[in-house]
């Protein structure tokens, strides 16, 4: 994985254009429906992630550093809807302050049986957040730099089926993305940014 540093300079519209051309992969209606957000950010001219850390008061995930989503409701007509409407509960991010820029592959949590999927999103920032501690401990914000740099990426093998499968790891000021989120993490980097996902590390 090369470590792209300052050339990870990219527009909202270019990102846009990026997952335009993208056709995402759908997983099985059988499973459990969600979605999430992938909210990005500038601030100064660095491209950043927003995650959250899960509280210990959840059912599902506890304590793992996420993106902001949840399951898909009755009420939701779109799993759009369902990721828009979770991170307004989750973070106070008002839908209308939301570019949606496009999709990534339906991520499924092997344990729990959810197919995830998410929207990549363009937010304004600095933002007046508030968040639902109930369901959220905290807030994180990671430049798009870190997770392409390779000392902050590791690639773990699993077997499970039968099958053997990569496990993602990114480490981040004693933090860890893992599972799902750090799955979905990897794919944006593979399509922003060609030569900087696992694929090449």
């Amino acid at each position: 994985m090369k470590d792209q540093g300052s050339n990870l300079k990219l527009t909202g519209e270019r990102i846009r254009q990026v997952l335009s051309k993208y056709k995402k992969h759908k997983a099985s209606t059988n499973l459990v429906q969600a979605a999430v957000l992938v909210p990005l950010f500038y601030q100064g001219n660095e491209l950043y992630l927003l995650f959250t850390q899960r509280s210990d008061k959840v059912t599902y995930h506890k304590g793992q550093i996420s993106f902001p989503g949840g399951v898909h409701a009755p009420d939701d007509t779109t799993l759009l809807d369902t990721a828009l409407r979770e991170s307004y509960e989750e973070i106070g991010l008002e839908p209308k302050d939301v570019d949606i820029l496009g999709e990534l592959d339906d991520a499924v949590t092997l344990l729990t049986s959810f197919a995830i999927s998410p929207f990549v999103a363009l937010i304004p920032y600095p933002y007046p957040f508030r968040i639902c501690t109930e369901e959220i401990d905290e807030i994180l914000s990671i430049p798009l730099s870190v997770l392409c740099g390779k000392n902050n990426f590791r690639v773990e093998y699993e077997v499970i089926d039968n099958s053997v499968l990569p496990a993602y790891f990114y480490e981040y000021k004693g933090k860890v993305l893992w599972g799902a989120t750090a799955r979905i993490v990897n794919q944006l980097i593979e399509l922003l940014f060609p030569g900087c996902g696992a694929l090449q590390s």
